[in-house]
């Protein structure tokens, strides 16, 4: 495939938006589903926009350009003003439309400074449509790779350093916090590199037993520790010719971090008791939420890693993708998928800071889904109760301020010991956040690596290689390939599961 299938499709490239941000005003939600994710560019650095149910069009791209066009958006137009400081003016419309701008109906003129509109402006129309203003240094083009969902600035360049860094050998590392699609971006890599006809290894740092760390990764000799009964092939031995993630580095043992340096630097390795040296090829993707650079990392090895560093934004920072996402992320849980989602509800949707991310909205739109297909009505106050806020201005509830958490959301819980906690504390917690670790360690109150240490040694928790072929296979299809409702049933954490039968080829 040449160049020119990823070449700007909008009229802008005469623009610089690297000089001078451009407001973009997409569309976050609409009866109409189809629209959702439909954008307009302004060209004009300092200019008014008259946004009404016939002005102006928006488009994705490639696709026909259309206006809002629904009734119950104002003829009347709501003005958008942006002066020669990026400053900006929402002023409503002598009509009887409702507009609420971050969640507050508004009648008089609001403005707001180039920060705020950074974070993402949501203007509600008649109750019906919703419109985020944000600013684009980015333009729109045609690079469409799987599973990186978004229309934002954040989104398009995800996808442009994961095209341009797919095609070489080079080590990767992944930063963000938990739940912004971090396994996504390294399995985009992986398929779109030359290494594609042969499976991503996956595996995640912080579950490993660290006396056998060194044996998981690196592999062992027969009788290289008690037990090794036969000789033992580690990851770096499966992954070679292929793509080894490494989930969670951040945890990696300190007597493991010099091992991982010298297959990096060399493409040699040990294995435990073993006589002799082994050489893998494998190329290493790697991920954290921990900052490396004020943690006992080992440096060296931090250099190799960081050859090519991608920064994952929080879901906060991209709330012109949120509509995007829900809409797919309903597509995937296959709940719902012809249900109705009330309008307060998806504005309480848009205006939420999610610290959780991509994968607590869709915990959430999952358990939204089933509690209305039960005729209940669900609040999101009480089912985000157990995540942490990330960031004080993450949220926003108010006209002209930077977004704030809301108050009837509860903060996590506080820290505990982990003999307080009893095997029945960690089912419930891992129940109510869908076998989802991280969540379920929030809700505790602890840390991820005292969590699985609990999981370890939980009686009826499961991990997914304890399980048979035949069990994980008659589950999965059972639930329709559903993880979450099979991670249920088997007693195994998600996150596990998922990786697993990936590695096995059962998804």
């Amino acid at each position: 495939m040449n160049d020119t299938a990823y070449t700007l499709s909008s009229p802008l490239a005469a623009k610089d938006p690297q000089e001078n941000p451009l407001l973009a005003l997409t569309i976050c939600w609409h009866p109409d589903e189809s629209r959702i994710g439909e954008q307009f560019i302004s060209t004009d650095f300092a200019s008014r926009i008259e946004l009404n149910r016939y002005f102006p069009v928006f488009q994705k791209t490639g696709g026909e350009g259309l206006p809002i066009g629904h009734g119950a958006v104002s003829r009347d137009p709501v003005r958008i003003e942006r002066n020669d400081q990026n400053r900006i003016t929402i002023t409503p419309p002598a009509s009887k439309m409702v507009v609420e701008v971050n969640g507050n109906q508004v009648t008089e003129p609001v403005s707001f400074l180039s920060e705020e509109t950074a974070n993402g402006i949501m203007v509600s129309l008649g109750r019906s449509v919703i419109i985020c203003l944000h600013w684009m240094r980015s333009l729109p083009k045609m690079n469409l790779i799987p599973g990186v969902i978004g229309v934002s600035d954040a989104a398009i360049r995800l996808r442009d350093q994961i095209r341009q860094i797919a095609v070489t050998t080079m080590p990767v590392l992944l930063l963000g916090e938990t739940g912004t699609g971090k396994e996504v971006a390294a399995q985009a890599i992986h398929k779109l590199s030359p290494r594609q006809h042969l499976p991503l290894v996956s595996v995640n740092m912080a579950a490993l037993n660290e006396s056998l760390a060194a044996a998981d990764l690196f592999g062992a000799a027969r009788g290289a520790y008690t037990g090794a009964q036969q000789t033992r092939k580690g990851y770096f031995a499966e992954a070679s010719g292929s793509t080894l993630f490494l989930d969670e580095i951040g945890n990696t043992p300190s007597a493991i971090q010099p091992m991982l340096l010298r297959v990096l630097e060399t493409g040699e390795y040990r294995p435990l008791g073993a006589a002799q040296d082994m050489r893998s090829d494998a190329r290493l993707i790697t991920a954290t939420d921990q900052d490396l650079y004020s943690v006992q990392f080992n440096q060296a090895l931090l250099r190799r890693l960081e050859s090519f560093v991608i920064h994952l934004p929080p879901l906060r920072e991209r709330r012109e993708d949120i509509g995007v996402l829900i809409v797919h992320l309903r597509q995937q849980t296959g709940i719902g998928s012809q249900q109705i989602l009330p309008f307060e509800i998806v504005s309480e949707l848009m205006l939420y800071s999610w610290p959780g991310n991509i994968r607590q909205l869709s915990h959430v739109l999952r358990r939204i889904l089933i509690a209305l297909q039960s005729g209940e009505s669900p609040r999101l106050a009480s089912l985000v109760q157990s995540y942490a806020p990330h960031h004080d201005s993450a949220v926003n509830i108010a006209q002209s301020t930077p977004p704030r958490e809301q108050s009837s959301l509860k903060p996590a819980a506080p820290r505990k010991r982990l003999h307080e906690l009893s095997e029945e504390d960690v089912t419930r917690a891992m129940v109510e956040n869908d076998w989802y670790i991280q969540g379920a360690a929030q809700a505790l109150g602890i840390s991820r690596p005292s969590m699985y240490k609990l999981l370890e040694q939980h009686s009826q928790i499961r991990r997914p290689e304890q399980i048979s072929h035949q069990e994980l296979q008659a589950v999965l299809q059972q639930h329709k390939m559903n993880v979450e409702l099979s991670a249920a049933e088997l007693k195994t954490p998600s996150e596990a599961l998922r990786r697993y039968a990936r590695a096995i080829n059962l998804i």
